[in-house]
């Protein structure tokens, strides 16, 4: 089992996902170790200010391959230059998805198929690229971004939930089926509320923008723990003090939830302000949004 916690990390860290929130969080912690880093996203100029972020933080070199992980073929290309500058991956970090708030009927069809495809089938794509790989190598960790909301439901959210849902059982499966290579590792990171650009970046149907609800970690410590699961690979780590509570009384009180979960989601779960309707970055890249926190910063409320 690989077992690392090296001064100098002189691996090479994929991490899809790298332009903003918990995968840009997670490239600057890498890149404080001196890891080499290849960054993928779908916006050019955030990649280029991130490599650049990380650089400074002290990573060992960089590549930056704009991707969109909907498209397999570009997955495909993102390994394949990896491989080619590097000679090969040891750590693929997935963290890209998008949102969309509102009721089930009220988000536009073509929305609710966008962020499966991205949450869903990015997530395949990646992790059949990814194992491809380490298979050829006998040896890889695969992290993929979970959320305490791939345990739990909640109104408004459900593109979200029904897409976290089926990464957890996807992660499962994969597993699973790696058992007979010891040195290839599926790991899943799966945060509650983390203060990150994601919520304002949402599409919204719901009246209102996005809002992470109490209580709100930072990306930074999600990113540690996600190196952490890098280092001494596991198949799963939850990072949030409420997370096992909120899940408990979601599967222990099922009626008291439901009761309790809508009136608790408008109120901390959705912004004060009120928005026309918007697809926000669900079809393309808001570039401008992007950054490690939300627009509260280090400290504010997203």
């Amino acid at each position: 089992m690989t077992d690392r916690t090296p001064e100098r990390d002189g691996r090479v860290v994929v991490i899809t996902g790298a332009s903003s929130g918990i995968g840009l969080a997670t490239a600057h912690t890498f890149a404080e170790r001196g890891a080499r880093l290849v960054l993928s996203a779908r916006g050019e100029e955030a990649l280029r200010r991130a490599e650049k972020e990380c650089l400074e933080l002290g990573a060992a070199d960089t590549l930056v391959v704009p991707a969109d992980v909907v498209d397999e073929a570009a997955v495909d290309e993102l390994a394949a230059q990896a491989a080619e500058r590097f000679g090969g991956v040891d750590v693929w970090v997935h963290s890209a998805a998008v949102m969309a708030y509102g009721r089930f009927e009220d988000v536009p069809s073509r929305v609710w198929r966008q962020v499966i495809d991205t949450n869903v089938h990015g997530t395949a794509n990646v992790a059949r690229t990814a194992l491809r790989h380490f298979r050829g190598r006998d040896r890889g960790t695969l992290i993929l971004l979970g959320s305490l909301l791939g345990e739990i439901a909640t109104p408004f959210m459900g593109t979200y939930v029904t897409s976290k849902w089926a990464v957890r059982g996807l992660a499962r499966v994969l597993s699973i089926e790696t058992r007979p290579h010891p040195d290839v590792h599926v790991c899943v990171v799966s945060p509650g509320a983390v203060n990150t650009p994601i919520y304002l970046q949402a599409a919204t149907y719901a009246g209102r923008l996005g809002n992470p609800p109490p209580p709100v970690d930072q990306p930074e410590k999600v990113a540690r723990a996600i190196v952490r699961v890098a280092d001494h690979p596991r198949d799963r780590l939850e990072v949030g003090l409420a997370n096992r509570v909120t899940r408990i009384g979601f599967t222990a009180a099922p009626a008291v939830f439901d009761v309790l979960v809508s009136p608790l989601m408008r109120w901390f779960g959705l912004g004060r302000q009120s928005t026309p309707p918007t697809e926000g970055n669900v079809f393309e890249p808001v570039e401008d949004g992007d950054s490690v926190h939300g627009p509260g910063g280090p400290t504010g409320r997203a």
